[in-house]
């Protein structure tokens, strides 16, 4: 009997130290400025425009401790209803960013949009500090919507590239980007994480179904504009 209590002490006191050590994961999403969404509100690419993405941003950071911070989704939306284009790369903040884990993916939107940013599967994770699906992956879950260039500005031409400025579950098309860099070719494109390749499908473009055949989920980027 002496002995369980014993070993009970000590484990107790090796748990303690253990906790002591190293930081909780909760401390850590406080300091995330950057994350993958974990989900979609499960709308396709309708999130009631840009408001209802960002509020789909704020939710899940608010769940991972990291509330405190304004969060905007990576989305451009195109010119419609006499309103201007908007840029993705414009509604972010300066940066730097870092993920769940405290490694910086970009230390502003220069380097995010160049060569030198430090996005992978390894580093493109949720707010939960998870790796999302990618290419080889059952299900593959890459596909994250952003209907922008690859220099983070929006689509001028008449093509839809926003699902209707993310209004819409059925008809249009979305742009999307790999956050694992990795595609069906070894070209650009396909390394893109922002530009890859318009959403498409029978429902028309930009439902759930749509996206999931195509390797997506309805997932964001969504950055820490303050």
């Amino acid at each position: 009997m002496i002995r369980i209590e014993r070993s009970a002490t000590i484990s107790g006191l090796a748990l303690a130290m253990a906790l002591l050590a190293t930081p909780s994961a909760q401390a850590q999403s406080a300091d995330m400025t950057f994350f993958v969404t974990s989900n979609g509100p499960g709308k396709g690419a309708d999130f009631g425009g840009l408001e209802g993405a960002d509020a789909q941003c704020q939710k899940l950071a608010q769940a991972a401790g990291a509330g405190s911070k304004t969060w905007r989704a990576y989305l451009s939306t195109q010119p419609a209803d006499g309103k201007p284009a908007i840029n993705a790369r414009d509604r972010i903040g300066k940066g730097p960013w870092q993920n769940a884990k405290g490694t910086v993916i970009a230390k502003d939107v220069a380097e995010l949009h160049g060569a030198a940013n430090n996005l992978t599967k390894q580093t493109a994770l949720s707010e939960k500090g998870e790796v999302i699906n990618g290419a080889g992956d059952q299900p593959n879950r890459h596909d994250i919507l952003t209907g922008s260039q690859a220099d983070g500005t929006a689509f001028a031409g008449p093509d839809d590239r926003t699902c209707k400025n993310w209004t819409s579950s059925t008809q249009g098309a979305a742009m999307v980007g790999h956050a694992d860099r990795r595609g069906l070719r070894d070209d650009e494109p396909s390394k893109s994480w922002n530009s890859s390749h318009p959403s498409r499908g029978p429902d028309g473009g930009c439902s759930q179904a749509d996206l999931k055949s195509t390797g997506g989920d309805g997932l964001l980027y969504c950055f820490a504009a303050n």
